[in-house]
């Protein structure tokens, strides 16, 4: 029989229209994102308003001022310690004077705990490689970057870099090399954007007047300069030379200096305050369009790099915990996010430089598989968990203190 009564017709209806009701109710109370408004606006809370327990996250905190990293606090002397004795160590970038360890913990986008001086701009090391990876990751979005997959060389003609006015002696240099073509040779021609955030390219070349080989040089010295290549994406080597070439090829694609895509594109959209600053080298200058660009550096090995305050630092960890979203705009991509966040293969606790992975708990046995974390020398440290809807920033924290200082905070969750 046809039901065509408008009586019938509303008793159907009913049901359907009283369940929209109540999902937009339910809706309309569920807790939204919080997201920190412009520095230095960052809502505190106390920590068990957001499921912590005051006690272990007061242990945790004097847990990282009580492991205080044994390097001076002088980090010229620093480098001349370490980094400073490699051949070609010198340094040809700014340091500065750190401060006393310091760190914030965020749970659910609040500060719930702080300590040291969060506003204090200091030198972040190899952090500062996951702002490279992240000017690279805005490329490929915009379509600068057709795909990672891309050889380099297909993005990056001959740069000229910037020299010394020779004079009235110009006809001594006659037929010196004026441009640097970092990817000409057969091997690096090979090499993909993907291999250079993987740091798997095993680039050979000499870029800021630091060999690739000088960087953690081998114990033998006969296998510098003359060695056999390995095909790139065969193997893994730590190399900030290679980092530094990075940079110098994305700011090739955006024909503009790296900290000037990074501070429109991220930083002022996330409400980053204005302290920050990334450096290059005294020597890392290159003529562009006409105009004089200093090419940024991957982190501090030889100085420069991002010198940045550890709240500046807690935002962009706290981008990368929403996947790149900030409030209603898409910062990165999802999709960045995943490949940042996929494991190397021949080097699976390592994504993007400088995305840490915690592949078979490796990294953090105390924190979950799926965390990850921004590594830089000193220690700095920008902890991510999306499991726990955690960031904890630690700086001047003794490295092998930073599982200590995640397990004392997953321990302070009520729920456990």
């Amino acid at each position: 029989m046809q039901l065509t009564s408008k009586y019938t017709r509303s008793f159907l209806l009913a049901p359907i229209a009283a369940i929209l009701v109540f999902s937009w109710s339910a809706a309309q109370n569920q807790p939204s994102t919080y997201y920190p408004k412009r520095h230095p606006d960052w809502e505190r809370r106390a920590p068990e308003d957001v499921g912590l327990r005051a006690e272990a996250i007061k242990e945790a905190v004097a847990f990282a001022q009580s492991h205080e990293t044994e390097a001076p606090r002088s980090l010229e002397t620093a480098h001349y310690q370490t980094f400073g004795r490699e051949p070609f160590g010198e340094a040809i970038g700014p340091h500065k004077e750190r401060g006393e360890p310091t760190g914030l913990i965020i749970r659910k986008g609040y500060v719930v705990a702080e300590w040291g001086d969060p506003r204090r701009v200091d030198m972040t090391f190899s952090v500062t490689k996951s702002f490279v990876s992240t000017t690279v990751g805005l490329a490929l979005q915009r379509g600068l970057i057709r795909s990672l997959e891309d050889p380099v060389t297909d993005y990056v003609g001959p740069i000229l870099v910037m020299s010394e006015s020779p004079g009235p002696n110009r006809a001594e240099r006659f037929g010196e090399k004026q441009f640097v073509t970092p990817f000409a040779s057969p091997h690096n021609a090979k090499i993909a954007w993907d291999h250079l955030l993987r740091q798997t390219s095993d680039w050979e070349g000499t870029l800021w007047g630091k060999p690739d080989w000088a960087d953690r040089p081998s114990a033998k010295p006969e296998e510098w300069v003359d060695r056999p290549r390995k095909e790139p994406g065969t193997s893994f080597e730590y190399n900030d030379v290679r980092v530094n070439l990075l940079a110098l090829a994305a700011q090739c694609v955006w024909r503009r200096p790296l900290p000037d895509v990074l501070r429109e594109f991220v930083m002022d959209v996330i409400g980053a305050s204005s302290t920050w600053q990334w450096y290059g080298y005294e020597n890392s200058w290159v003529i562009q369009d006409g105009r004089s660009m200093q090419a940024a550096t991957g982190g501090g090995h030889w100085g420069g790099g991002m010198f940045i305050s550890a709240l500046d630092m807690a935002r962009f960890g706290y981008l990368t915990l929403r996947r790149g979203q900030w409030e209603d705009h898409q910062v990165l991509s999802e999709d960045w996010i995943t490949k940042a966040t996929t494991p190397t293969r021949v080097q699976p606790d390592y994504g993007f430089m400088n995305w840490y992975l915690n592949t078979d708990r490796k990294l953090l046995p105390s924190a979950p598989a799926q965390a990850f974390a921004h590594l830089g020398n000193g220690t700095n440290m920008i902890y991510v968990d999306p499991e726990n809807d955690l960031v904890i920033v630690a700086r001047w924290i003794d490295r092998q203190a930073l599982d200590g200082l995640v397990g004392r905070v997953l321990a302070g969750i009520a729920s456990r």
